[in-house]
């Protein structure tokens, strides 16, 4: 059986709560459309998130990647279509605050995620799950966890599928703020059926 390498991050900023984290340990270990699913959570720290991700590729060796992410304010779901060579944003839970430096050097501007992100959209929207593609995926740890992988494999000259995938605020974290919200449940869910859509 082929094996899905699923990511998502430990809680960070204000944030009590990862809703990703959850997410990922509740699929570990499940299949799905003939994926069997290896969980793993990473650190919202620029100096050890993409290195550690990078470690758990070469160490799962999957034959497909989708890594999730908190987008708090965002009221859909989100597959990314691009990942760009650059570290900024807020600072991370070491107190770390990148200022627009690159993530590689030598890398390119930019990656396009190789997941099927049209299919994904259509297929949640056909289950009443709100989507839609994004071009951004900011310049914080969540592009700089796509980078790491789609770098990697472009090194490897791998064709892997891989990519990332924002998801919303759970209801946890909308209690005591003013941003859209998913249950628990719908927000699983949308996962289940973008990992369907591989």
């Amino acid at each position: 059986m082929k094996r899905l390498l699923l990511t998502g991050f430990e809680p960070f900023l204000k944030h009590p709560v990862n809703p990703t984290e959850n997410i990922v340990k509740k699929l570990n270990g499940e299949q799905i459309n003939g994926y069997q699913i290896i969980s793993e959570i990473l650190p919202v720290e620029f100096s050890k998130s993409g290195n550690r991700f990078v470690e758990l590729l070469k160490i799962h060796q999957p034959d497909a990647v989708i890594s999730l992410g908190l987008a708090a304010g965002r009221d859909r779901i989100t597959p990314e279509r691009i990942a760009i060579n650059c570290n900024d944003g807020p600072v991370d839970n070491q107190g770390y605050k990148p200022n627009g430096e690159k993530i590689f050097e030598s890398g390119p501007d930019g990656y396009f995620s190789n997941l099927p992100l049209q299919r994904m959209v259509k297929t949640l929207k056909e289950q009443g799950l709100p989507a839609k593609i994004s071009n951004t995926a900011g310049a914080y740890l969540c592009n700089n966890v796509m980078y790491h992988g789609l770098h990697y494999f472009s090194e490897q000259q791998q064709d892997v599928p891989s990519g990332f995938i924002h998801i919303p605020a759970s209801h946890q974290l909308a209690v005591d703020s003013n941003i859209p919200s998913w249950s628990d449940a719908d927000l699983l869910r949308a996962v289940q059926l973008a990992i369907a859509c591989l």
